[in-house]
């Protein structure tokens, strides 16, 4: 490709519908584990936020910001969510969300690091950690499905 000439992306939902599937319903099972665990919505979003900065998703970007603002978060903590660690605008549990999905998206890393999971362990019960990693996990491979086939941001709006 030269002069700029874009290759055209597969279509992952029409070419193979069946893992498609399997992945929204991966999806709706880590959101039902979040919601059973009574993890914040607000921390899912910014959960899924900060894992989209770090692998540069402009699609989720815009899903998950527009999601985050229809819910009522704050212009100034979706703007600050990047230097999260240098401002006062998140909670403990917010602070050790955001930890372990930096941790688990890098994971090769560090390997989630004993101090990021304790402190994670310190604020949420079992059942919360485990819907936090779905999430971040979950959140990951969309990150990576949106880029891979380099999905367009813009059209999205929250239901």
């Amino acid at each position: 490709m030269s002069n700029g000439e874009q290759i055209s992306r597969v279509a992952l939902k029409k070419i193979t519908p069946d893992v498609s599937s399997a992945m929204g319903s991966l999806h709706a099972a880590a959101v039902t584990a979040a919601q059973e665990a009574k993890v914040e919505p607000e921390i899912l979003e910014l959960v899924r936020i900060r894992a989209s900065q770090l692998n540069g998703c402009a699609f989720c970007l815009d899903m998950h910001t527009k999601d985050a603002r229809a819910q009522g978060e704050t212009e100034q903590r979706i703007y600050a969510l990047d230097a999260w660690r240098e401002t006062p605008f998140y909670s403990e549990r917010e602070r050790a969300a955001l930890a372990l999905t930096e941790a688990v998206t890098f994971v090769a890393d560090g390997h989630v690091p004993d101090a990021v999971y304790a402190e994670a362990a310190g604020v949420f019960d079992e059942a919360q950690v485990a819907a936090l990693v779905w999430a971040v996990t979950v959140i990951n491979a969309y990150n990576r499905i949106a880029i891979a086939t380099r999905m367009v941001p813009g059209g999205y709006q929250p239901k």
